[in-house]
């Protein structure tokens, strides 16, 4: 086992193996250090995870400080600086230390770090451009130091083709940077058959890893690709829009300046609704070589998160585009007011023509939202909302998207310029019937979760008259709605009589005592409510209202007071005599009781 120097300075151990011998006859150990493994996992936990290159090349620069210290290796002392590179001495030498060669690779790391550092400020700096050209070159020199160390016989086989790779991917990268097709095309090449035979070669839980740094060449190499074969238009442009959609290139727009030159010239004029209009500024004329390859792209892609990625990346070209031809039009005094009934210059009907375009294309936008909404909501007549991935799906979710689209609509007919075209305004207008069908259908199916059947049968007859005037009238074709509008009429015929007969079931039920209405809340409980049928959600609750354990206080007769009344109105015989008759003794009297004698026997 081998010391190693973890992310925190510490000693660690990794593999090593017995099997070499020196000139004296002692065995060499053979170190295996896996590259790519401790470069991802360093990246991922300082920084890079976010994009924080600046965390990262600090990082860098403190582990490598942490090395040098840790194998009192040195450059220089506190006063002067005096370079040191790690040389075959310091790996075959007395203090032969396998650590060493971590020093060139966490070098290479930070000066590539700061590179791309460098590479987000120079989108507001393009000075900084040519310090990412020297800090790449760096990178590379230290990415040679690391593979020449490598040769040695202490390192395996393994160890060997990860350098080798790692070195073709730096030059690979510089050479990018620099634009030179051809050679940044075979060093990432090299690196990518590298990667790929080393995937093949190690166990499967081990391969993942290295599978996925071979799809990172992938772009890279189909942009090198597309420059080396003089950016001709066709399967490549595609591939190149596929790659803008996913984020994957960022300065798309300076190759489409780059590429679409020689063809921008033949687009000096375009026919819209039977009408030439001369393209000057630039930018528009990219923009609609662009947007006429948008389609192609759209229809081989088959996730809807990419089309409208594609979509959304359109529309910001198309306010550019938009913005550059307002700002021709403010150059202008002439152009700057346009009342009705005078005639639109071309620059103005280019002006509607953009702007039609960016309608159109957020119309198209939200029909994929529509249909991304539909992918979890279906079967409608059973089911008002069905989970999928976590997304709950309502009736009143889609009402409130076909509301969107119809702002769209109604935008597209205030189109300047566009309100007296006749046949315009009859598609636009039939579109508009169109989706104010398809609201009007997911409102009544709201209402229907409401358990409300008159006016969900109302709004069924309106989405019915709705998508019959729109089947009859001037149809635009072009978001190939004609047959999810035929649908939606069938659909709707049953839906309606469902409804019509739910809202009779409900009228003659209303009275009956045996069958009420299930809408119908009671707040008696359900002892005292036997002989009735009623789905009452609430039985299945923790508090069902089953029975009243305390009974309500009832009023009982108790024992009746008499109260003589007539007492107060009877006259008494007076009683004073026989009151006062003791009272009158005289002298006599009282002598006779006192002496015994005269006193009753």
């Amino acid at each position: 086992m081998a010391d190693e120097v973890n992310n925190n300075g510490n000693l660690e151990k990794s593999e090593s193996s017995q099997g070499l011998t020196n000139q004296s006859g002692e065995p060499i150990k053979v170190f295996r250090i896996e590259v790519l493994h401790m470069i991802k996992e360093a990246q991922q936990q300082h920084g890079l995870r976010h994009g924080d290159y600046q965390r990262y090349r600090g990082y860098c620069s403190r582990r490598i400080r942490r090395l040098r210290k840790a194998l009192k290796f040195p450059q220089g002392d506190k006063r002067h600086f005096k370079r040191r590179d790690v040389t075959f001495a310091e790996l075959t030498g007395k203090r032969a230390d396998e650590r060493f060669i971590y020093i060139p690779l966490i070098s290479a790391e930070r000066a590539w770090s700061y590179a791309m550092q460098l590479k987000q400020e120079a989108n507001t700096e393009p000075r900084k451009r040519f310090h990412l050209i020297s800090k790449l070159r760096k990178a590379c020199g230290y990415a040679l130091q690391l593979q020449e160390l490598c040769t040695l016989d202490i390192f395996d086989a393994r160890t060997k083709l990860e350098c080798e790779a790692y070195v073709a991917w730096m030059h690979g990268t510089l050479h990018f940077e620099l634009q030179s097709w051809k050679t940044a095309g075979e060093h990432l090449k090299r690196a990518q058959v590298v990667y790929e035979n080393l995937a093949k070669a190690l166990p499967e839980d081990e391969q993942e890893l290295y599978k996925a740094k071979v799809n990172e060449f992938t772009p890279n190499l189909r942009y090198c690709a597309y420059n080396i074969s003089g950016g001709t238009m066709g399967g490549n442009m595609d591939d190149l829009l596929e790659m803008r959609a996913q984020g994957l290139l960022e300065n798309l727009d300076a190759l489409v300046n780059q590429t679409k030159s020689e063809s921008s010239d033949g687009l000096q004029t375009i026919e819209w609704r039977g009408r030439k209009v001369t393209v000057r500024p630039e930018k528009v004329r990219l923009f609609l070589l662009s947007a006429q390859e948008l389609d192609k792209s759209l229809e081989k892609t088959t996730k809807i998160d990419a089309k409208i990625e594609l979509i959304e990346r359109t529309l910001m070209d198309c306010k550019d585009a938009i913005q550059s031809v307002k700002d021709e039009i403010k150059q202008d005094p002439k152009l700057r007011s346009l009342t009705t009934g005078q005639p639109v210059s071309g620059v103005q009907y280019l002006l509607a023509y953009l702007s039609y375009i960016r309608l159109n294309r957020t119309l198209q936008r939200n029909l994929c939202l529509v249909e991304q909404a539909k992918a979890n909501f279906d079967d409608p007549n059973q089911k008002s909302q069905i989970a999928l991935d976590g997304k709950r799906v309502r009736s009143q979710d889609l009402a409130r998207l076909y509301e969107i689209i119809l702002q769209n609509v109604s935008e597209m007919q205030q189109i300047l310029g566009m309100e007296d075209h006749t046949t315009y305004q009859c598609e636009i207008e039939n579109l508009a019937l169109t989706f104010k069908a398809f609201r009007c259908y997911y409102i009544a199916l709201t209402l229907i979760d409401m358990k409300k059947w008159k006016e969900a049968v109302a709004l069924y007859e309106r989405a019915s008259k709705y998508a019959t005037e729109a089947l009859k009238g001037p149809f635009c074709d072009s978001f190939k709605m004609l047959d999810d509008l035929e649908k939606l009429v069938i659909t709707i015929d049953g839906c309606k009589f469902s409804a019509h007969a739910y809202s009779v079931l409900e009228n003659d039920n209303y009275d009956d005592p045996i069958f009420t209405s299930k809408s119908q809340k009671s707040s008696k409980p359900l002892f005292e409510r036997l002989s009735q049928y009623k789905e009452d959600q609430s039985l299945f609750t923790k508090n069902p209202n089953v029975f009243k354990l305390t009974p309500e206080m009832e009023a009982i007769p108790c024992k009746p007071l008499f109260f003589d009344l007539a007492l107060n109105y009877v006259e008494l015989p007076s009683l004073e005599e026989k009151l006062q008759a003791p009272d009158k003794k005289g002298i006599s009297g009282f002598v006779k009781g006192f002496l015994g004698w005269g006193g009753n026997k």
